[in-house]
């Protein structure tokens, strides 16, 4: 299992460091935590473990920190970087130091806990190894001894160079420590291993004094200097080291010594051997004679493993000590090592072995060697302490278990290995660490690995095995380093991984809770993990309530629950149905249990011991088709399920044929006669025919090939069984043949039960491709009830003259076709179709069977040497029809040639190899039998086909090297094989001249080699060689840096480089490698372009990085793939700040060009390089000289003028800062004065002459100008008062418009209404809501078949079949489609999983064909062309009501009232629908209508006695819209639907006492101006100010106006003139199209644009309300409510589509978002707020919210706005606007992307309770007639499409659980 690690800030954390927190699963109680260093170079050394608390000490490059047990920083210590010198000893704190100082950084070599003293010992490596002892509590100094020379206890600077171990002797005297080291060539000043004084108190002087020392003997021993002139760089690496009884441990690596000096590095001859040795000491041995060495080892499978990585004291446990014959508490070590005994660091072998040693058994063979030894046998054996051939002496002693040596005998070696007990080894991830503890008698070892994972490994000893029973990823990137250690309670682990930043990882050692189930749970092999019964859970058992009660954990996978219920299957037809389910393994079970059928049904189970009753579901819940559930057990006392088994309800009727229903392992029983599957035999009589056994049923019998050729007459006879005969009333028999798609139907004749016979028919099919065709064969009787084919007999057509234009092709056939060959008519056709005599035939098998007039076509190859061999290929007709016709029978060019098997193809192609061109022989051959070919064939002759040349001549070793061989006729023959000498060379490819091919590696070494051809037979050799030199080596790269992008020169320096054709230097970080080009110079030298470092863009780019591996390609050269000495490094790229903020640098000629930016100069110092990156500076095409400093290059710009191109070049990167302009200041040319001053002349006289023709025009406009004048004064003041009224109505209106909204009721649809208008707009009763109409009589048969059809439906494979057939037919419109899409949608509203999983199917289908014709991308869903994307719309539909009722609704509604409150303010026309206040321009009055606010009291209609309501109307009203605004007024929180219509109402006007006047649009009163006649309005009735406070009442009676105010509304914006009289109609305004109105019919007309201010007035007004439905629909939380999971889940959907089709384009992402839901969804929804709402919405208010959706359309735009003085009003009025909603949109997409995905399961719950809150809402019988009626319009395109997919699927294996029988008609019409 894997961690994700998941970066998590850490408060107040201290600077340099960084905290990671971690967590698997949220249901962990233990994390995942992590902490890392800030500063790459502070590298983790060591960890140690507070045992009392758990406090973590970690000691580090420069550091000592500690940390809490989950890895929080509580406080650290510095101890570096300081300045230094390895080379100063004693070091400069103590005495000055003639060497160079430099800022060291103090690597941690040692850290121990003194628990005794409560101090940390931190060692480190500045001034020659100096320790520190800091307080546990705060890390305070204490002490740092460093002024004597036993302070210094090592000068080395790696980390685990050092080991320490404190032996503690309780109270009476001070502890000791066992200090273990390397000495890296310094001998004389440290001790390699020594015992020391740790004095109590930390400033003591004696701090670290040796333990014993006088001037012969010491507690320490050194390495010899003798020992470095054998092998200078000898060194004992200490691996660990540990205390155990009275002795301590150390564990080492160490070289092994040679028999002699040697004369330099070890490394320069033979590869170094290393030994794995574990030293002994006593704690009480101040002399170290108790010294002694012991080899270890490890051998599995034969395979040593030598090289010690690491090592860990652990008990061994009972389990693990019984397998080892050691008790429980004994001490085991256990090891890693690694494969053989020869150290390479980089290339170490990734094999790698875990082993056991007891303690025991390595004392054991001590003793035993103490004990030969003593007794004078063989020598000390110890090489590197200059003991390894002085004699062992004899004495007198015992020598028992603490034996602890005398001055004799000592040190000690043994010579034997000790071979550990190999438990668990890996190949391919080599083990580094290792650490166990013992838990529940299991030992438990956790490993580390090289790429940063964890084993966890349970040791049960040699006999048991290792079992490696999980791994997890520590960290990110390995290795792990050797320390780990435990937490105090063994419930987490600690390991340290060290790659550029450190990390240190806290990992628990347990993962129970990954686990889901029992069996996974204890299957897994992790002790720590039980089951938790009735919690259902896996945890360790003290995490389990009530675990020591029987049953209640299991620790065996045996106890496990195991359930079963019988009986385990019932029919889908039974129902409530007992069953017995018997529980095994599970608690008492006292509380009570429930019994849960998945989502179908639960109930109470009756407990009775280990018996659990219960009932099957009820009838209204048992499915209605086959359904495999899981039946669970709920405890009542956890409410969780405890135990579970399957149960089946299977349905017999789905089994269309008797085999299949028999044959199912259900109780399903066929009746023949019926022809129908039940599952109760009671149903079906023995007279019905019924069948149990597959051997009774119907069947037809295995038969032979049943040959039939087309258009021959012929019966077709078939053996059967138990043929039923049919029953009086049922039709009989035929055979039914579909032959390419078409079924043919033959009268069949049963003879009896096992017989019957297709009649005598034709049978024919299309094409002469197939020169047969096997035909599906089915036999049925009473119509449609088949017969069963199980041996799946097919009937084979065949055509004789298909495909057989020969007589060999015709000869070849099937003998059963009974095909000749009718030589009179040249044709291959049946005997009796040949006219001609018998003579005349050709058969196979006959008397003619040899076919004449053989033809050649063709031989490859034409050309071969004469020695033969060629292997020659001939294709022609009529060549032979067996392979002896031939034999003997080939020649070419007069030379035999031998047929060969291989590649024969009867008479059409032989195939044979020439003989020696000397062997042939002479031969006769009829004529008619024999074929000439008219091309000739060429013998070359050896002299003829020579060896030219030979290039290269010299290739490496180890091969690779592509060879060019020149000579003549070399594309002879048909095998080519090249050998030098006796290696092949493998063959490449071939011209006439020439051949190529690469080379082997040598086997005899250097040298050369000869080199040969031979071509089939003939050998062609010259003395030719091929020089085989050593492989070429890589002595030095020049620099050994480059930049991230590469494309830096390096200079490589080597040997035998020119050998190599096409050499390659290579890079590879991350498992992705990169290479580049080298050029050679010489042999010694090469120039290579470095390759780019393979980094991802998102990389802290300021980090210099290192290649995981650096080398060269040369041909096969393994040695230089990977250089593994090289430092070469990668700095981060140069990067160019632009030149100017425009782009544009304006300079004068001859001024630098400064081009800023960082890291031009690479800090290559580091590596002792003084390289400089090559850059080029071109100014337009020229190049500039530059000077170069770190974070500026300075240009010197070449002598140019005018704008020119900056571009620089540096490695493989091309960058432009930006344009230079270069502006002259040269005085002008004595030619340019001329040309300027005769020009200036010229223009001056023509300025007269104007000035002239000036003066008279301006006379004659004078007058023009003063009328003109006055006009434009007059318009101007009509202007100023338009705009000023226009300003004081927006500063109003706003809040008049909010208060009068305040307390409106929002009508909403309920959801069936709502759906019904979206779905299927404009149809009022639409039959999905109303129950199926079907004549009784037909009404069973009529719900059987659509039920049937439901099931289709509710198939995924037939229901995008048959969507995807109807969307293919030319006559599906794009009505159909969106009808079809809503049926389907009102069927499927029940199952929403199911739908939104054929959707998401049509949507990918969708996006592929978009992106398969090349259209672009941001086309998608941009309309509705399918149904998929009708589909789509209508799926937000359904699961968007809830958000639109809860959140949304309210500021659509809030628009729209204000939008009909504000246009209701001032003038509307009733005819025209044009209004003072719009948004839309096209709706706009321009011209001034004069009106005044009236306040009327009103009269409510149903009860006048209530109190009158005062309505504010406009006197140039008509009086339908003053109804409106009354009827507005009386039901303002009523639903338009339930409201009283205005044209069902008389207005009445009551003037004081008594008298009434009944208001109507048109009465006899009507103003008639010509052919106008004007609609009245108040003010014609002259209701006017003074009086408005008089009543109005409306009255319910018979509205007696010409039309009323919904059909004038109604009407497109247009007069109509009255049919009779010719009379047209107005309001307001007249139509300005017609051509009798003339200009001054319009009054008060003026310039029209002038009124295009109150569209801002008018958007001023209800900016706020646009803003809050915007702000709204773009917000993922607002108004308290979530975002709806659809959106979510579909943006996913739209983002994984995008993924899977390589679309990273964020602008086409944006855009199929917007398509998909604002687009497609909310703009349908704003323009028409009727859909959600019961209003009515008129015409000006529609024009109004169409402004708004195309503004939220430009909104969710990805294009740039641009606009101009053209464009159109509605675009201009929201330009401003439009910007922040697109950022809003932004900022929308962007929120969602980051929330969390949702996971199917929890859509699926959404959409399961979605479907259940409307699941009665349509009527699914008919929304299923309505689309079945498209089957009736496309019945053969949907059959054959649904015939054409049960082939393919059943041809892919693939299920069909449909027939195309059940597509037949159904009678619905």
């Amino acid at each position: 299992m894997t961690p994700s690690i998941l970066p998590k800030p850490l408060p107040h954390a201290p600077d340099g460091a960084t905290i990671i927190t971690a967590s698997i699963d949220a249901a962990e109680e233990e994390d995942y935590s992590t902490f890392s260093t800030e500063n790459p170079e502070w590298k983790f050394n060591h960890v140690a473990v507070d045992e009392r608390n758990g406090n973590v000490y970690l000691g580090a490059v420069n550091r000592i920190y500690k940390l809490s047990p989950d890895l929080n920083v509580q406080v650290y210590h510095e101890t570096g970087p300081d300045e230094d010198n390895r080379k100063c000893y004693p070091p400069r704190i103590v005495q000055p130091c003639s060497e160079p100082l430099s800022l060291t950084n103090n690597v941690n070599k040692m850290l121990l806990m003194d628990y005794r003293e409560n101090r940390l010992l931190a060692c480190g490596s500045l001034y020659q190894g100096i320790c520190k002892l800091l307080r546990l509590d705060d890390l305070f100094k204490l002490g740092e001894p460093f002024h004597k020379k036993e302070h210094y206890l090592s000068g080395v600077n790696e980390s685990g160079s050092v080991f320490g171990v404190i032996v503690s002797y309780g109270d009476s005297s001070p502890d000791k420590l066992f200090v273990a080291t390397a000495v890296d060539g310094k001998p004389e000043y440290f001790p390699t291993i020594s015992s020391r004084k740790l004095e109590r108190n930390s400033e003591e002087d004696g701090m670290f004094a040796y333990v014993f020392h006088d001037e012969f003997v010491a507690s320490m021993i050194k390495i010899p200097s003798d020992t470095f002139t054998i092998v200078p760089d000898f060194d004992i690496y200490y691996v660990y080291g540990f205390g155990s009884g009275n002795f301590v441990y150390f564990l080492t690596l160490q070289p092994e010594m040679g028999n002699g000096p040697a004369t330099g590095s070890s490394s320069a001859g033979r590869e170094q051997v290393y030994t794995s040795k574990i030293v002994r000491l006593c704690k009480d041995d101040t002399a170290f004679n108790s010294y002694v060495e012991v080899p270890l080892g490890c051998v599995k499978g034969g395979v040593e493993y030598r090289l010690l990585q690491a090592a860990y004291l652990s008990k061994a446990g009972a389990i693990l000590g019984r397998s080892l014959g050691v008790g429980p508490d004994d001490d085991v070590l256990f090891t890693i090592f690694s494969k053989g005994q020869k150290r390479r660091p980089r290339e170490a072998s990734q094999e790698s072995a875990l082993c056991v040693f007891a303690l025991r058994e390595i004392n054991e063979r001590i003793k035993e060697r103490l004990q030969s030894c003593y007794k004078g046998e063989g020598t000390l054996d110890l090489a590197w302490l200059k003991v390894k051939d002085i004699r062992c002496s004899s004495a007198l002693l015992t020598i028992d278990d603490n034996f602890c040596g005398l001055d004799m005998n000592a040190p000690l070696g043994v010579s034997e290995m000790v071979q550990g007990i190999p438990l668990f080894s890996d190949s391919t991830d080599k083990m580094t660490s290792v650490i166990a503890y013992v838990y529940k008698n299991h030992s438990l070892a956790f490993v580390g690995t090289k790429s940063g994972r964890v084993k966890k490994i349970r040791v049960d000893g040699p006999s048991h095995g290792a079992l490696q029973y999980e791994v997890i990823q520590a960290v990110e990137r390995g290795p792990i380093q050797r320390d780990m250690a435990f937490s105090p309670d063994h419930h987490f682990l600690y390991a340290m991984s060290e790659t550029q930043v450190s990390h240190m990882t806290r990992v628990p050692v347990e993962a129970c809770g990954q686990y889901s189930t029992c069996s996974e749970c204890l299957g897994s092999g992790d002790p720590h993990c039980g089951w938790c019964v009735l919690h259902n859970m896996c945890t360790r058992k003290e995490k389990c309530e009530r675990s020591a009660e029987p049953r209640r954990f299991a620790w065996d996978i045996k106890q496990c629950v195991r359930l079963s219920v019988h009986p385990s299957n019932i029919s889908v037809s039974q129902f409530s149905v007992t069953l017995i389910l018997e529980a095994h393994n599970v608690p008492e079970l006292s509380a009570g249990v429930n019994c849960t059928f998945e989502d179908l049904a639960e109930m109470d189970g009756l407990v009775e011991g280990n018996r659990i009753r219960c009932s099957s579901p009820a009838e209204k819940e048992v499915p209605r088709d086959h359904q495999i559930v899981q039946l669970y057990l709920k405890s009542k006392e956890t409410g969780l399920v405890f135990a579970n088994t399957s149960f089946v309800f299977y349905n017999c009727s789905v089994h269309k044929s008797c085999l299949s229903c028999v044959r199912s392992p259900y109780q399903c029983h066929w009746c023949k006669y019926r022809h129908d599957c039940t599952h109760d035999p009671r149903t079906c009589s023995f007279q019905e025919g019924r069948v149990k056994r597959p051997e009774e049923c119907p069947q037809l019998l295995p038969t032979e090939r049943i040959l039939v050729p087309v258009n021959v007459v012929k019966p077709i006879t078939l053996r059967a069984k138990n043929l039923p005969q049919p029953q009086s009333g049922q039709r009989g028999y035929e055979c039914l043949l579909t032959i390419q798609g078409v079924e043919q139907r033959v009268p069949a004749l049963r003879f009896n039960s096992s017989c019957v016979q297709c009649q005598n028919t034709s049978y024919s099919y299309d094409g002469m491709e197939m020169s047969s065709l096997p035909v599906d064969l089915t036999v049925i009787w009473n119509g449609d009830f088949s017969i069963d084919n199980p041996a799946d007999n097919k009937v084979h057509l065949y055509k004789c003259d298909a495909q057989r234009g020969s007589c060999g092709l015709c000869l070849k056939a099937d003998p059963l076709f009974g095909c000749v060959w009718c030589k009179g008519e040249n044709r291959c056709t049946l005997k009796q179709h040949c006219p001609h005599p018998e003579s005349q035939w050709l058969e196979r098998n006959g008397l003619n069977s040899k076919c004449t007039h053989p033809r050649i076509t063709q031989i490859t190859p034409l050309r071969g040497p004469r020695e033969g061999g060629t292997l020659v290929t001939i294709r022609g007709e009529n060549l032979g029809l067996d392979f002896s016709e031939i034999q003997g029978n080939v020649r070419v060019a007069e030379v035999d040639c031998t047929p060969v098997r291989e590649g024969y193809i009867p008479a059409e192609q032989p195939r044979c190899k020439l003989l020696d061109i000397r062997s042939s022989e002479s031969y006769t051959c009829p004529k008619e039998f024999r074929a000439v070919y008219s091309k000739y064939y060429y013998f070359v002759v050896s002299n003829v086909t020579r060896l030219i040349s030979l290039k290269p001549s010299r290739g490496p070793v180890s091969g690779g090297t592509i060879v060019n061989i020149t000579g003549s006729n070399l594309d002879a023959g048909s095998n080519v094989s090249i050998m030098f000498k006796d290696q092949k060379c493998t063959y490449h490819r071939r011209g006439g001249q020439w051949i190529t091919c690469r080379s082997h590696a040598s086997l005899q070494g250097y040298g050369n080699v000869s080199v040969s051809v031979t071509v089939d037979k003939a050998r062609i050799q010259k003395d030719l060689k091929f020089e085989y030199v050593e492989d070429p080596t890589i002595i030095k790269l020049e620099p050994e840096w480059s930049i991230f992008s590469g494309h830096t020169p390096v200079t490589v320096t080597g040997t035998n480089l020119d050998i190599i054709q096409s050499p390659l230097i290579r890079a590879k970080y991350n498992g992705r490698e990169t290479v580049n080009i080298c050029q050679v110079f010489s042999p010694t030298s090469m120039l290579c372009q470095a390759p780019e470092l393979p980094i991802s863009l998102s990389r802290q780019r300021e980090v210099p990085a290192r290649p995981d591996e650096f080398g060269f390609i040369l041909d096969d050269v393994q040695a230089v793939l990977a250089l593994n000495n090289t430092p070469f490094i990668y700095y981060p790229n140069p990067e160019f700040e632009p030149l100017h903020v425009s782009g544009v640098l304006e300079l004068k000629p001859g001024s630098p060009i400064i081009l800023k930016g960082r890291n031009f100069l690479p800090p290559t110092n580091t590596n002792g390089n003084n390289g400089k990156l090559n850059y080029t500076v071109l100014i337009g095409d020229k190049p500039c000289l530059l000077t170069v400093s770190d974070n500026q290059l300075l240009c010197e710009s070449p002598n140019l003028t005018g704008r020119h191109k900056v571009l620089a070049r540096v490695g493989g990167i091309e960058f432009s800062p930006g344009v230079v302009h270069i502006t002259s200041d040269s005085p002008l040319s004595s030619t340019a004065i001329i040309s300027i001053a005769g020009a200036g002349a010229l223009l001056i006289l023509f300025i007269v002459i104007v000035l002239i023709a000036y003066k008279r025009k301006s006379r004659e406009s004078d007058l023009t100008l003063k009328r003109l004048q006055m006009q434009m004064d007059n318009l101007e003041s009509r202007v100023a008062l338009e705009c000023k009224e226009a300003f004081a109505e927006l500063q109003t209106d706003i809040h008049e418009l909010t208060s009068d909204l305040d307390g409106v009721g929002i009508p909403f649809l309920d959801y069936r209404a709502y759906t019904m208008r979206v779905l299927f707009p404009g149809i009022e009763e639409h039959p999905v809501l109303r129950d199926l109409e079907v004549p009784g009589y037909r009404q069973e048969q009529v719900e059987k078949g659509l039920k049937l059809f439901g099931q289709l439906i509710n198939n995924k494979v037939f229901l995008l079949s048959f969507i995807r057939t109807l969307e293919s037919q030319r006559g599906f419109s794009m009505r159909d489609r969106g009808n079809v899409a809503s049926l389907i949608m009102t069927m499927l509203q029940s199952k929403l999983e199911y739908a939104t999983d054929v959707l998401k199917h049509l949507l990918s289908d969708l996006i592929d064909r978009n992106l398969e014709s090349k259209n672009h991308p941001k086309l998608l869903l941009r309309r509705t062309e399918s149904v998929a994307e009708k589909m789509l719309t209508n799926w937000f539909t359904f699961l968007l009501y809830k958000f639109l009722k809860e959140c949304a609704g309210e500021p659509l509604f809030s628009l729209f009232c204000a939008i009909k409150q504000q246009m209701e303010k001032g003038p509307i026309d009733s005819i025209t629908g044009e209004a003072r206040y719009s948004l839309s321009e096209d709706k706009l009055i321009r011209q001034q209508i004069d009106y005044k606010m009236l306040v009327v009291n009103c009269i409510h209609p149903d009860n006048e006695k209530s109190p009158e309501i005062q309505v504010k109307v406009l006197n140039c009203d008509s009086i339908s819209q003053v109804k409106e605004k009354i009827l507005d007024a009386i039901y303002k929180n009523v639903p338009h639907s339930h409201r009283q219509k205005a044209s069902d109402m008389d207005l009445e006007w009551r003037q004081g006492r008594g008298q009434r006047t009944i208001l109507m649009d048109e009465d006899l009163s009507t103003k008639i101006e010509s052919d106008w006649k004007r609609l009245n309005m108040l003010a014609h009735y002259q209701v006017h100010a003074s009086l408005s406070r008089t009543h109005i009442s409306i009255l319910q009676g018979t509205c007696i106006s010409t039309g009323s105010p919904d059909s004038l509304r109604s009407r497109t914006p247009m007069i109509t003139p009255d049919l009779e009289s010719g009379v047209k109609v107005w309001h307001l305004v007249k139509n300005h199209e017609h051509g009798d109105q003339k200009e001054g019919d319009r009054g008060s007309k003026m310039v029209s644009e002038i009124y295009l201010t109150r569209l801002l007035a008018t958007k001023g007004t209800l900016q706020k309300f646009v803003d809050d439905l915007f702000e709204t629909i773009f917000s993922t939380a607002h108004r308290g409510s979530a975002l709806p999971l659809a959106i979510k889940y579909m943006f996913d959907f739209l983002d994984e589509q995008a993924d899977k089709h390589s679309i990273h384009d964020p602008h086409v992402r944006h855009t199929w978002k917007s398509n998909c839901l604002p687009l497609r969804f909310w703009v349908n929804v704003i323009k028409n707020p009727q859909f959600v709402f019961d209003i009515h919405k008129s015409s000006i208010t529609d024009a109004c919210l169409s402004v708004v959706a195309q503004t939220f359309m430009d909104s969710c735009s990805t294009s740039e706005h641009r606009l101009g003085k053209d464009s159109p009003s509605n675009k201009l009025l929201y330009a401003k606007d439009i910007p922040s909603y697109k950022s809003w949109v932004e900022r929308y997409y962007s929120d969602i992307s980051k929330m969390p995905a949702i996971s199917d399961q929890d859509m699926n719950a959404y959409l399961a309770e979605q479907s259940r809150m409307h699941i009665n809402e349509f009527n699914s019988m008919s929304s299923l007639s309505e689309i079945y009626s498209y089957v009736g319009k496309y019945t053969e395109e949907v059959r054959q499409h649904t015939v054409d997919k049960n082939h393919t699927l059943f041809k892919t294996g693939s299920s069909v659980p449909f027939r195309t029988a059940s597509l037949t008609p159904l009678g619905l019409k």
